[in-house]
């Protein structure tokens, strides 16, 4: 993954990411606010021996200090200091237990001992630390008693007795709040990027350039109200919708500069991705620019073409390759522009042999000599093979990709399909793109049309679209 993918990784899931952060600080505040506090009290040792007549037996006997600090911490801990503490502040409680809460430290290079006790009351903290440090200082004097006579060397005594704390050690609810914010963040970027990892749908440009060095031709936009104005160029042509068909026909005209024919097969990997509606829109774009335009309704399985153009259906290309109609009398003109459909006709019970007969390749070579630009609309790839025999004949396919539907599995068998017939790509059109967010097609490229209107600041006033759907023109 790139850059870019990590940018739109977390546009597309900023909310969840947002959401996970605030829970994480929410629990570690909750947790601050439920959990039992604890304080905690030090009392100050100082351990010093007798004292010396000379520089040399000092400095001997500072070495010999610092060592024996280091032996008391763990004295401190043992329960020959423990039950006389325990006795004195009269707890019922276990060495093992009270243990659990007392500690002892010594400064690097000091002779300075830090007894430290916690507890759930500031008091008993403090008390149980002083207890633990005069424990202590009575221990240590009995073991380094050799001589009655003599004393002990070493001596030990308060310097600070502990004092009750104001505030608490634990919770500390500012640690808590920034753990618990950290580890939510934490918690939402992974779920962001195993959800993006996990995610084989493809959605944007960038998805089908990782899969495919075919071109995209462009993106149309998603209309919810595609299946009631299908012909979004003739119900409303100053829809962004509509202008994204524009484009499409304009990157069409420089698509396969070399090809001497303008023949396509508009697929699809599977129902439901708009080929057919796609079909019908540019095959209107392109008439309008003045080519001459034939719409052909090949898929014989679900022909939606006849439908979609507002035609009779009864009778088309099915009936012209059996030879009971001709040509001129199944095609039919289509509004007042220079486009003209061949629905589907009857359906038959072998489409495949049907489309991949000889008398459909003579059809296509003729179809070719008389028009500037033939469009079939084909069935999927996936679930049949017409689109690939057809496509095979005619030298050039169209693929069109649902965003956020067709699958990366999907779209790369539909281009082997194609490929194992030796039939030609020649681009792939990003269908049901968003109008805006991550996933829209070139970062907003179709956020307007040209029959927008801006006010004085110079942002654009949306136009009032229809609410009704103007009916499609009938043949003539």
């Amino acid at each position: 993954m790139e850059l870019q993918d990590y940018v739109l990784m977390l546009r597309k899931n900023w909310a969840i990411v947002a959401a996970a952060t605030v829970i994480g600080a929410g629990l570690g505040l909750i947790s601050g606010l439920i959990a039992t506090p604890t304080y905690t009290a030090t009392a100050q040792v100082f351990v010093s021996t007798s004292a010396a007549s000379n520089a040399s037996e000092l400095q001997q006997g500072s070495s010999f200090t610092i060592q024996r600090v280091k032996t008391y911490t763990e004295i401190a801990r043992t329960a020959a200091v423990l039950e006389p503490a325990i006795e004195a502040l009269g707890y019922d409680v276990e060495v093992s237990e009270f243990r659990g809460g007392v500690s002892a430290s010594a400064p690097l290079n000091t002779t300075v001992l830090d007894v430290t006790a916690s507890s759930e009351e500031a008091q008993d903290a403090a008390d149980s630390a002083n207890a633990v440090a005069e424990s202590l200082i009575t221990v240590v004097e009995d073991i380094e008693t050799a001589d009655a006579t003599a004393g002990s060397p070493v001596r030990l005594s308060i310097v600070q007795p502990a004092e009750a704390p104001e505030f608490p050690t634990s919770p500390k609810k500012s640690l808590n709040v920034a753990l618990g914010l950290l580890l939510g963040l934490a918690a939402g970027l992974s779920f962001a990027l195993l959800r993006h990892t996990l995610d084989t749908r493809i959605r944007t440009e960038r998805d089908l350039e990782h899969l495919t060095t075919v071109p995209v031709l462009g993106g149309i936009v998603m209309d919810p109200k595609s299946k009631d104005r299908p012909l979004i160029l003739h119900s409303d042509p100053q829809n962004p919708r509509a202008e994204s068909f524009r484009t499409l026909r304009t990157n069409l005209q420089f698509l396969d500069a070399g090809r001497r024919h303008r023949s396509f097969v508009i697929t699809s990997s599977l129902p439901g991705e708009g080929k057919s509606t796609t079909a019908a829109n540019l095959a209107i774009a392109l008439a309008d620019a003045g080519a001459r335009v034939l719409l052909v309704g090949a898929d014989l399985r679900k022909p939606r073409v006849a439908k979609y153009m507002g035609v009779e259906g009864g009778i088309g290309l099915t009936d012209v390759l059996v030879g009971r109609v001709t040509l001129e009398d199944a095609t039919q003109p289509w509004g007042r522009t220079s486009l003209s459909v061949l629905p589907a006709g009857t359906i038959p019970p072998n489409p495949s042999e049907l489309l991949g007969s000889t008398t459909m390749s003579e059809l296509i070579e003729h179809l070719q000599r008389e028009y500037d630009v033939v469009l079939y609309d084909a069935p999927p790839l996936l679930p049949v093979t017409d689109a690939a025999i057809l496509a095979r004949l005619v030298g050039g396919a169209l693929v069109m990709v649902a965003s956020g539907k067709t699958r990366r599995p999907q779209f790369e068998a539909s281009l082997d399909s194609l490929e194992n017939v030796d039939a030609k790509v020649s681009g792939v059109v990003l269908t049901m793109v968003p109008e805006k967010g991550p996933d829209a097609y070139g970062s907003g490229r179709y956020g307007y049309s040209y029959g927008d209107e801006f006010d004085k600041k110079g942002k654009r006033i949306k136009p009032k679209s229809s609410t009704k759907s103007k009916k499609s023109p009938t043949k003539v």
